[in-house]
């Protein structure tokens, strides 16, 4: 099935309506299809280290059914039903993935980011109610079977903590090594305590229950958990068989490798690749439990691919960004493209990665309120770059701004909310607590992103800034309230505005501005030691903190960020020119109706064109010469 131009989206969706698709109806249905047509076809690759000989474990689609099988019906053993709720608290495995999918047939799969704080993990836990929690058993180097076991202590649900041991996935001698260094397994919670392996080998290879008999919700995914109590998005089969099937008929194939060094408690990783290889009876590959933060990946990446003869890259800019830190050391010939997501590609960043190894970007945009997949850069078509494609068949995307309280469509080019209908959206019910889906919709059935977009006069959809005032570092959203109530928790601290300024390797990382109460004498230093105590997500804490005389403020007295944000723009960037050499500078920061926030630069002596695109074409905000 053709896809290069938004005439293609049209032409699919005239062939017939989305309900009359012929697409499998639950996910246990969408596995056995794929199953019957390619059962000795690989399925899942894992290898715990990056070295292109390192051991490495693959199921077949025969094997990855069977062990999914008996996961499911573990876990309906252990009381779990279809209302009922099992996390995954786990770094990138194969149990990772029999987790992900028996949990969805058993029951609701939540899994939850292993980078949280314990206290942001048992938040998810009491909201979801979990009963079962898959995790890690204690292990080198990696701390979240301690912080799962601190978590399950205040998660008053949780009856059962199933734990993997990745030693299994090591050879000697260092798999003898391991149980001589390894930390004490943690406990103290009130949880029985099994071996998940050894517990799912007693269970048939056949599913032991009745399948659902049709759609309903089996996913949960948290968008945040930063501050208080995190927002759960709810995903029905509909919605996760939706964006399997937009992946495996528009782009892959049985025949295709695909590399995904992203983790799958995000649902980029979960839905986007591993739904749409499912459906396709495609192969992944997922290299260590870290992915792209895995020891010596980025170091192996290029003869990673040459192993596994890849053919679709799956990437964010910040690993662009590491790849383009080493040479292209292998043959990479079978890759066909490159998929970025989760943040804008700078357009350096882009020329330099398709000049080093001559594969095609095509960036893509989704969210997980909208079970992800909204639109994409065709690949077999044009690819503006900057652009995050065109929408996907059956998704109707709308950008609105408020008119007297009420919503008005926006003309092309011009600029507002962007706003998605599609099979992923569930609306009215796309959190599990009511009171967050109020005026989260237009009509009753536009999800409002909270993203600031146009779409041109080709169809293409444009991300030009934000409604929602989050921070975005490497895709990982950070809420800036965070930051502010600590350092408002500063007895010198009268106001405070966080916001992310540009970074080259996480596109925005991020900094705070604050106003003193007047006669205190705290420094910017002494405010980040109090930021490190008290902004409790690591990746969170700022990284530039400056203190001003007054903060920019709207009439009401609120900080002004848009002032902010381009106070941050104009240091950032001038302080890369001066480390260049090279003679421009910011002089403004301007706020273009279609591209957002712009840096304009002057020169302040000679200096090529291309010198400066190179410098400032690695950040995410565009610029231009002060005419």
């Amino acid at each position: 099935m053709g896809f290069a131009s938004i005439q293609d989206t049209i032409a699919i969706e005239s062939e017939m309506p989305w309900a009359e698709r012929d697409v499998p109806k639950t996910l246990y249905e969408l596995l056995s299809n794929t199953k019957a047509k390619n059962a000795n076809g690989n399925a899942v690759t894992f290898q715990l280290l990056s070295g292109p000989t390192d051991k490495a474990e693959t199921l077949t689609w025969a094997e990855l059914h069977a062990r999914t099988c008996q996961v499911a019906n573990m876990f309906r053993d252990l009381g779990v039903g279809e209302n009922d709720v099992v996390a995954c608290i786990l770094p990138n495995c194969n149990e990772t993935v029999l987790t992900l999918l028996g949990g969805a047939i058993a029951g609701i799969i939540n899994p939850i980011n292993p980078l949280l704080e314990p206290e942001q993990i048992a938040a998810i836990l009491r909201e979801t109610k979990a009963k079962v929690v898959v995790t890690l058993k204690a292990f080198p180097k990696t701390d979240v079977a301690q912080k799962t076991a601190e978590a399950v202590r205040h998660a008053p649900c949780v009856n059962t903590v199933l734990e993997i041991d990745l030693n299994r996935y090591l050879t000697p001698p260092k798999s003898w090594i391991v149980p001589l260094v390894r930390p004490k397994n943690p406990g103290g919670h009130h949880a029985d305590v099994l071996d998940f392996n050894k517990t799912m080998r007693k269970y048939p290879r056949e599913l032991a229950f009745a399948d659902s008999k049709g759609d309903r919700v089996a996913a949960y995914f948290h968008t945040g958990g930063t501050t208080g109590m995190p927002k759960v998005a709810q995903h029905r089969y509909s919605g996760i068989i939706y964006n399997g099937w937009l992946g495996g008929t528009l782009l892959y194939q049985p025949e295709d490798n695909v590399i995904c060094p992203l983790p799958l408690f995000h649902v980029f990783a979960c839905h986007v690749i591993l739904m749409a290889v499912i459906t396709a009876g495609a192969h992944v590959v997922f290299p260590t439990p870290a992915g792209y933060r895995g020891d010596g990946v980025f170091d192996n990446f290029w003869k990673l691919i040459e192993r596994w003869k890849i053919t679709f890259i799956i990437t964010v800019p910040t690993a662009i960004s590491a790849m383009m830190q080493r040479p292209v050391n292998a043959d990479i010939s079978s890759v066909k493209t490159s998929f970025s997501g989760s943040a804008p590609l700078p357009l350096e960043l882009f020329k330099r990665f398709e000049s080093a190894s001559n594969v095609t970007i095509v960036e893509g945009y989704g969210l997980t309120e909208a079970t992800c997949l909204v639109s994409v850069n065709p690949v077999d078509g044009q690819k503006k770059v900057g652009s995050v494609g065109i929408r996907f068949p059956y998704c109707d995307v709308r950008i609105y701004r408020e008119v007297n309280g009420e919503p008005v469509e926006c003309a092309p080019d011009e600029v507002g909310e962007i706003c998605v209908s599609n099979p992923g959206v569930n609306a009215p019910d796309t959190y599990t607590e009511p009171d967050k889906n109020k005026k989260l919709y237009y009509y009753g059935k536009y999800l409002r992103t909270g993203d600031l977009g146009r779409i041109d006069k080709d169809q293409y959809i444009w991300i030009t800034g934000r409604a929602k005032d989050l921070i975005i570092r490497g895709g990982h959203n950070i809420d800036p309230a965070e930051i502010e109530e600590a350092l408002l928790a500063h007895h010198d601290v009268a106001f405070a505005g966080a916001i992310g300024q540009p970074d080259v390797h996480a596109g925005e990382i991020p900094c705070a501005y604050v106003e003193l109460v007047a006669g205190a004498t705290a420094t910017a230093e002494d405010l980040m030691k109090h930021c490190k105590v008290h902004v409790h997500e690591r990746a969170a804490q700022p990284k530039f903190i400056e203190v001003l005389d007054e903060l920019p403020k709207t009439a009401v007295g609120k900080v002004f960020k848009p002032d902010l944000r381009k106070r941050a723009i104009t240091r950032v960037y001038n302080q890369a020119l001066e480390e260049a050499k090279l003679n421009a500078k910011v002089v403004n920061v301007i706020d273009d109706k279609k591209r957002g926030l712009v840096a304009q630069v002057e020169r302040s002596g000679v200096v090529h064109d291309d010198e400066v695109g190179h410098v400032l074409g690695a950040y995410t905000r565009p610029w231009e010469w002060v005419a």
